[in-house]
């Protein structure tokens, strides 16, 4: 195995350490693995809540806000449809929960046993039948053309709110919140459709709360530069900057009326930072006569802020966080305009309804394996730390069956044990147990609903086992026929709920892009995993025209299809093939994060490892290196055949206990010894026993020292 230590510039490792304020083992970390972009560190060194992103940033987002206000107000019935997936299943949990919460007559609904992915129109149907009026989906619809303009015929209003990648024709939506779309403004993708529907309840949550929501203001300031003076203003709604005025303007040059001041700011609350100041200044440019009527505002933001309080915006910007992540120019507008968020986001104190929506968030994340980047990773990881501090309903009694609760858990425990069982209900035919152990208000049936989504995972397991062992002889064969670039299983005997799982197992044994359908009386259901960096959408389109739906990421996808087009979807499935490339791939070198001196291997160094915490997709891990540790014991471990090796490991000034998996083989041909001397390469982890907590090194790779 191939180590590798990127070679860093030292400069810029001191200056991030030095423009960041983070040690220099962080911003070598940062360094080497790219994240030196400041809005990219912003992200791995805040996680306040504060630095999410303005849910009114996304398309359809105060559309769908003032949908809901009318119902609301009109007491209309509303229906949230989701997925039954974890990521569908915690999204409705969560935006019924919240809706409910704000006082709307709220309904729920998930595909149940062997209905199909999405909005059905069996659903559209019955609840128009029952006099509802508005569909709210939650990590569907994007695809659902047909159903949405039933419930238009029906009279019903539909919002969607999806993450996944639209198709060309969209949907005849009231109101469609989707980041992907087409000229979307938000600045981040990676949104899971959990992610969505936590932004649409925050948004609601601004727009009952506060008396800014859909108030037009302007943020104004002005500022010397050589003999003129800058006027700026940021127009603002609902805390979204909608558009930036800047003029300069030579005192007593001008009128204020041969500006564009008096379009902009017309209608607009506006508001100023040192209101003496400000209108000195215009008076000074325009004149007394020019009547700005401004709302100064430093004295309530100080109040709130006291690190603002009596400083100048300039003043300000030197302590300003956000300030120092930027990579354009900062302006005193800037510091102003986020000055003003942190001023209306304090006054804004969490209830318990967004504290079970972050966790809820947190958990759909997860488990629809998003990016943990961006705002991903403040949602994680603030969700994580709620969970811990104290778990709402649904999610305790969970915890609880899966001996999770009370103890230090991460995003790993999460997508190994937590989202598993949550998934095991809809791949065993009951999602409705898992959506209902978030719905329901008994402790008691939601103790036994947990227990239930237990059982059904052990089920489900051994139902994985069975399927693969028989289905394995064809994904082999079909390998071969389809020249080694995909993979495809199908039957009556690939059940249902777990194609995605046979999907899987077979993307990662033949690394080529895999296909698992089942086929139910006259119906194909399929689930799509890639492999190599192949978008398995793309795959999709190349045959829509045989689908009844289908849709997905780039990494995953479903579809259905009628059984009378099997035969036409395996002949395309060969051109399809043909078409596959894959990038040159050779051995890929172990990448080191950091070495550490031997005095560096304390309890210390989890501060580092939980600052990069959470760990998942696009963010792997921290792998460490150390040389000349020497072993002082060396165990066999695993049943029933001992193949893995527990060590303990000399670092000087501490010994760790170390697993190595599959290393029972290199001990025994004594490749190492009790007394070795040896550098490795490893991460850095928690366990846990008998309650009590244990500090350990996963070994990678490891060699004598003298190799």
């Amino acid at each position: 195995m191939i180590w590798e230590k990127k070679e860093i510039d030292t400069l810029l490792v001191k200056n991030i350490a030095a423009k960041y304020g983070c040690d220099l083992l962080t911003a070598s970390v940062l360094a080497r693995r790219g994240i030196t972009d400041g809005e990219a560190v912003r992200y791995f060194l805040e996680d306040d809540l504060r630095h999410l992103r303005n849910p009114f940033e996304l398309p359809g987002m105060e559309e769908a806000v003032e949908r809901i206000l009318h119902a609301k107000e009109e007491g209309e019935k509303v229906l949230v449809f989701g997925d039954s997936d974890v990521d569908g299943i915690t999204g409705t949990a969560l935006l019924a929960g919240a809706l409910s919460s704000m006082g709307l007559d709220t309904q729920w609904r998930i595909p149940d046993a062997d209905e199909q992915y999405g909005l059905s129109m069996e659903a559209v149907e019955e609840f128009a039948a029952a006099d509802g009026t508005l569909i709210i989906t939650v990590d569907c619809g994007i695809s659902r053309l047909a159903e949405i303009k039933r419930a238009g015929e029906l009279s019903v209003d539909v919002i969607v709110t999806d993450h996944h990648e639209p198709q060309d024709e969209l949907p005849q939506a009231l109101a469609i919140i989707n980041a992907k779309l087409k000229d979307s403004p938000y600045p981040f993708r990676e949104l899971c459709g959990c992610g969505v529907a936590f932004k649409l309840a925050g948004a609601l949550r601004f727009a009952l709360k506060s008396e800014l929501y859909g108030q037009p203001l302007c943020l104004l300031n002005v500022r010397p530069v050589n003999d003129a003076w800058i006027v700026e203003v940021a127009k603002m709604r609902n805390l979204a900057v909608t558009g930036v005025l800047r003029e300069t303007i030579v005192p007593g040059m001008v009128s204020i009326g041969n500006t564009r001041l008096p379009a902009f700011l017309e209608g607009q609350q506006i508001l100023v930072w040192d209101g003496a100041l400000v209108n000195r200044t215009l008076a000074k440019l325009f004149g007394s006569a020019a009547q700005i009527n401004t709302l100064d505002i430093s004295r309530q933001v100080g109040e709130e802020i006291p690190l603002a309080s009596g400083k100048s915006l300039l003043a300000i910007k030197e302590l300003s966080k956000i300030a120092k992540y930027s990579e354009k120019e900062f302006t005193e507008l800037d510091v102003f305009v986020n000055l003003f968020r942190s001023y209306v986001f304090g006054r804004e104190k969490e209830d318990e309804g967004a504290a079970r929506d972050l966790q809820l968030a947190a958990l759909g994340t997860i488990a629809d394996i998003m990016p943990l980047e961006d705002e991903n990773r403040i949602i994680v990881k603030q969700g994580l730390k709620s969970i811990a501090a104290k778990p709402a309903p649904g999610i305790f009694e969970l915890l609880y069956k899966l001996e999770l609760a009370g103890r230090h858990f991460d995003a790993k425990d999460i997508a190994w044990r937590v989202s598993p069982a949550i998934n095991a209900a809809r791949r065993m035919g009951s999602p409705m147990t898992a959506a209902s152990l978030f719905f329901e208000e008994d402790p008691q049936k939601r103790v036994e609903l947990a227990a239930r989504l237990v059982s059904f995972n052990e089920a489900r397991k051994a139902l994985e086992e069975d399927v693969w062992a028989a289905a394995e002889p064809l994904a082999y064969k079909t390998f071969g026929e389809y020249g080694e670039k995909l993979s495809i299983v199908y039957g009556e005997h690939i059940n249902k709920g777990v194609t995605g799982l046979m999907a899987q197992r077979m993307a990662r044994r033949f690394n080529v892009p895999s296909i698992a359908v089942s086929f139910i009386d006259e119906t194909c259901t399929g689930s799509l995993r890639s492999a190599r960096g192949v978008n398995v959408c793309a795959l999709l389109e190349q045959a829509a025209d045989l689908f009844a739906d289908y849709g997905g990421h780039f990494a995953a996808g479903g579809f259905s299809m009628e059984k009378t087009n099997w035969q036409a979807f395996l002949d395309r499935l060969k051109n399809i093939a043909g078409g596959v490339e894959f990038a040159e791939e050779g051995e890929q070198p172990l990448q080191i994060d950091a070495e550490l001196p031997l005095d560096y291997l304390s309890a210390d160094i989890f501060r580092l490892v939980d600052r990069f915490e959470p760990y998942g997709k696009d963010n792997a891990p921290l792998v460490f290196m150390a040389r000349r540790l020497v072993i002082r014991e060396i165990n066999f471990i695993g049943k029933p055949e001992a193949k893995h090796l527990k060590l303990v490991l000399d670092a000087g000034k501490s010994k760790w206990p170390a697993l190595y998996w599959n290393a029972a083989e290199k001990a025994a041909n004594k490749e190492f010894a009790v007394d070795s001397r040896v550098d490795a390469v490893f991460n850095l982890a928690r366990d846990y026993f008998k309650g009590n907590e244990v500090l350990q090194m996963v070994i990678t790779d490891l060699r004598l020292s003298d190799a």
